[in-house]
């Protein structure tokens, strides 16, 4: 498995910000091989981002060339590059 950590920065209102995150919900529950995502807020000003966690590399990739995730950087107008790790799962603690 494969943990993603994806932090950008935004100018967006925070509450327009989830608005269209929830409105692109149903998009990220069909992406195949993405076990789970967790929004998230970071303790920077304007800073939020995405936790996901995939199946496999190959799922990642072939999400990386799909249209919705080209398509982040004008959802949440983006205002410089994203801040991306990713890093193998080793074991988890609980099912």
């Amino acid at each position: 498995m494969i943990l993603q950590i994806i932090k950008l920065k935004s100018d967006l209102p925070e509450e327009e910000l989830q608005k269209r995150a929830k409105n692109r919900e149903p998009n990220f529950k069909s992406i195949s091989g993405l076990l789970q995502k967790y929004y998230i807020k970071t303790s920077k000003e304007g800073e939020y981002g995405g936790v996901y966690i995939w199946d496999s590399l190959q799922s990642l990739q072939a999400y990386q060339q799909s249209d919705l995730a080209k398509s982040i950087p004008a959802a949440y107008a983006i205002k410089e590059v994203p801040d991306i790790e990713m890093m193998d799962i080793i074991f988890q603690l609980r099912n």
